[in-house]
């Protein structure tokens, strides 16, 4: 058995080309849902089609169907559609190449360029690139044409549907650096000195050879120039040549978590002297290692994951991506003390990967979930044929940056760990060797599921072993125990935020009839755990490298429990179709970034240094005066005292030892005897006070509050604001209990992108100007107008209550 000890060492983001021009391609199209004869057609008359800015997601704005499929959202997401545009490319632009590059387009695309096909893709959440170059007309009028279908797509979630992500129209030289064509290492790294390798593949799309120069700059953090290299070459027609340059860099800055120090690369082509490409690429310098026995080591220290499992959608948005949505999800995630994202399960936005970058978060990228439907693959194409086309784009686009640690070849491909498919091992090693001919610098894994797979091959390929669930891997550690292994999928804990229910729930599946699961944090899947019993087992197993939570955000879809039938279904009554949840209760933080109680338990855990106390649940219980209802505290320190209307009801501290896991890391007073007024807990860490936290029972609502999460905005047409809605009393309390139906105006130059609240079953639709309150809040989502600056006024108003208002700025 030879040890599986890993180390890579490198990075880069994004590439930007300046020679060439690179438009964003997102406005002006028009679209229309169901089979379109003929849209393809240069002359097809699309006037009646409605005029949409991409990122599009067709079917977040529904209709909401209330005996829809809960597992993927109760949304219209299967079917066709047809997406139409118009754009125009100067005459003197002759000669040049024409690429459309596309994020994502859900699912199986065919893009056609003035009637003709000019190209496809098989794979809903994978980046490719269409040559249009043949088929468009220089100093004319040109019409791309993409058709969209998803009927042939399966999933276990909400999917979305259309052209999801960005789309940028590309016209550069014949001679240009390649698609995706440079690829940043650094094979020796100390705190002295580091050695910088750059590969960058160069293409001749003219019918004579060329002689170029490729000048290449090095660029430090701070902006300064390092070092410059150049390299002529002959190039053949219709060929490529690959330069390869390597530079020295004295005493680096490391990339890390708490330091994200980029560099970058500046690549120029010349011919004769001349610009005619250009590209720059950040990167990182930093050292990485899994081990067998101490787990992730990053710049030769430990880095215990303490990680997320991530969906696509942005709730109220669908699965159309914009950068601002998931920069939030980051930052809510970060506060709680995140360090690692897995991208499940499935490639992300390229923007995930720089905001992690830039943000300091390490990543288990994903290519697939499973290798059959919901990798859009058909069942009469080999599965090594469609997985090695996928990778070939996914490992080429994302192997540069910093924060990218692992690959990741599937999650819990029943049919490979069970054996069922033909020489499972070999499709595996297959696998492996394609991430590893187009990135030498990275292990590769799979999230498991079945530990019996353990004691066959299976994972005799593999760099790094990740195991979802309840201690999965121990055959593999008693098997293979020079292999390192990842904690890919742990707790899937569910709850209801704002929620509580008494008494407790007898056991951790014991779900409750009225189909929402209690805040008091008791509730967790049947095949996993809570979350104090996955840090007891983190502590207690140092040899694997962390853990990836189920899940950060609640997400669309897979809403077990409370599903009438399939896997996971509810057993305690049989719920018809419209009781049915369409939202996940997974998550830590709800649906529209709300955090539950149990964010707060996980920040407590998580971010030691940061101060966290809060308590729960909230203290309004008129039909429990003088009956028990316990009090949790959840914070960093190791003790706190608990005052009931100014009374104490006792200190209590954390026991490392205690039996029930829960009491190791939470603070419980389970027999307090509820009277209206004020909780408030005092917490301590070494006998010394370090915060407190207050919550009032709350009379009746009088008014609502609305916050925005910022105040400036950009007027590109692509950033949002997220304004927080609250019922409050009187005297300001959140009333926590109120349900009001809030209704939104939104005026300037902005525009209403969704609505949400946290509810898992949520009756409504997204894409609407209302919302009811859920247990006292709410999310309007506003996103900006292009071009178009000056104040955003916000309402929010409720019969009976005061309205509430916000001003923003877009410019």
């Amino acid at each position: 058995m030879k040890t599986r000890l890993f180390c890579g060492i490198f990075l880069s983001v994004f590439v930007s080309a300046v020679a060439a021009t690179v438009e964003n391609f997102n406005r002006d199209w028009k679209f229309s849902k169901g089979a379109q004869t003929g849209a393809e057609a240069v002359d097809f008359d699309d006037k009646s089609w409605a005029p949409v800015r991409l990122p599009h997601d067709w079917a977040i704005s529904g209709p909401y169907e209330p005996e829809g499929d809960g597992h993927t959202g109760k949304l219209p997401w299967r079917g066709e559609g047809w997406y139409r545009k118009h754009f125009s490319l100067a005459q003197d632009q002759a000669g040049k190449r024409v690429y459309l590059d596309f994020d994502g387009v859900m699912a199986m695309p065919t893009v056609f360029v003035n009637g003709r096909k000019a190209g496809s893709w098989d794979y809903g959440y994978m980046s490719f690139r269409v040559d249009a170059t043949e088929f468009v007309r220089f100093g004319q009028s040109n019409v791309v044409a993409v058709h969209v279908d998803t009927r042939k797509h399966h999933s276990r979630w909400y999917p979305g549907a259309g052209i999801y992500r960005k789309v940028q129209l590309v016209v550069s030289e014949p001679i240009s650096i390649a698609h995706w064509g440079t690829f940043v290492t650094t094979p020796t790294v100390t705190d002295d000195a580091a050695s910088v390798r750059v590969q960058t593949s160069v293409e001749n799309r003219n019918a004579a050879a060329a002689a170029v120069q490729l000048e290449t700059v090095l660029v430090d953090p701070a902006g300064k120039q390092l070092s410059k290299q150049s390299l002529p070459a002959e190039i053949a027609a219709k060929g490529a040549h690959e330069f390869d340059k390597t530079f020295q860099v004295s005493k680096p800055l490391r990339w890390d978590v708490e330091n994200p120090r980029l560099y970058k690369v500046i690549n120029r082509v010349l011919i004769a002297g001349k610009l005619v490409d250009s590209s720059e690429t950040t990167f990182g310098i930093r050292t990485f290692q899994f081990t067998a026995d101490d787990g992730f080591q990053l710049n030769g220290r430990r880095l215990q994951f303490k990680g997320v499992n991530l969906h696509h959608d942005h709730g109220p948005l669908g699965a159309a991506f914009f950068t601002r949505a998931m920069e939030r999800q980051l930052e809510i995630m970060k506060d709680m003390g995140v360090n690692a994202l897995r991208t499940s399960h499935n490639p992300p936005a390229p923007e995930v990967l720089d905001l992690c970058d830039r943000l300091g978060i390490v990543v288990w990228d994903e290519a697939f979930d499973k290798w059959d439907g919901t990798s859009t693959r058909q069942p009469e194409v080999p599965i090594l044929e469609h997985n090695r086309k996928q990778v070939e784009n996914f490992v080429r686009r994302d192997r540069n940056h910093p924060s990218v640690v692992i690959w990741s070849a599937g999650n819990e491909v029943w049919d490979l760990e069970g054996g069922k498919l033909p020489d499972s091992p070999g499709l595996l090693r297959h696998m492996v060797e394609y991430f590893k001919e187009l990135d030498p610098t990275r292990p590769v894994t799979l999230g498991h599921a079945i530990p019996e797979s353990a004691r066959t091959p299976l994972d005799d390929s593999l760099d790094v072993a990740g195991w979802n669930y309840q201690r999965r891997y121990a055959i593999s550690r008693e098997r293979r125990p020079k292999l390192p292994i990842v904690y890919s999928e742990s707790a899937s804990a569910y709850s209801t935020r704002g929620y509580y229910e008494l008494p407790h729930p007898k056991n951790k599946d014991d779900y409750s009839a009225e189909v929402r699961t209690t805040s008091y944090d008791h509730n967790a899947a049947t095949w996993a755990d809570l979350a104090d019993t996955e840090f007891a087992l983190m502590e207690r197993d140092r040899f694997v490298a962390g853990e990836f939570v189920w899940t950060g955000f609640d997400y669309l879809g897979e809403p077990v429990p409370f599903i009438a039938e399939g896997w996971g279904s509810f057993k305690k009554r049989k719920l018809t179709k419209a009781e049915e949840s369409r939202i996940s209760s997974f998550g830590i933080v709800d649906l529209v970034g709300i955090p539950k109680d149990r964010f707060f338990l996980y920040r407590s855990y998580w971010a030691p240094e940061k101060t966290t106390v809060h308590i729960l649940p909230h203290w309004n219980w008129a039909d429990r005066v003088g009956k028990e209802v316990p009090l949790y505290v959840y914070t960093n320190g190791d003790s706190a005292e608990l005052f009931v209307n100014g009374k104490s009801v006792g200190r209590k501290s954390k026991d490392p030892q205690a039996t029930n896991v829960m009491d190791r890391y939470r603070l419980r007073w389970e027999d307090t005897v509820y009277q209206p007024g004020e909780v408030k807990a005092v917490a301590y860490r070494a006998g010394k006070e370090i915060g407190t936290a207050v919550v009032r029972t709350a009379s009746e609502p009088v008014g609502l509050r609305l916050t925005a999460d910022r105040k400036l905005l950009s007027a590109g047409g692509e950033d949002l604001c997220y304004l927080f809605v609250e019922a409050v009393d009187k005297d300001g309390n959140l009333c926590p209990l109120t349900m009001n139906a809030v209704t939104f105006d939104v005026s300037g130059p902005a525009s209403i992108a969704g609505v949400g609240n946290g509810d898992h079953h949520f009756p409504h639709e997204f894409d609407s100007n209302s919302v009811p309150l859920f247990f006292g809040k709410a999310m309007l989502i506003v996103r900006t107008n292009e071009g178009r600056g000056g104040s955003i006024q916000v309402k929010a108003a409720s019969p009976g209550l005061k309205a509430a208002t916000a001003s923003v700025t877009s410019r």
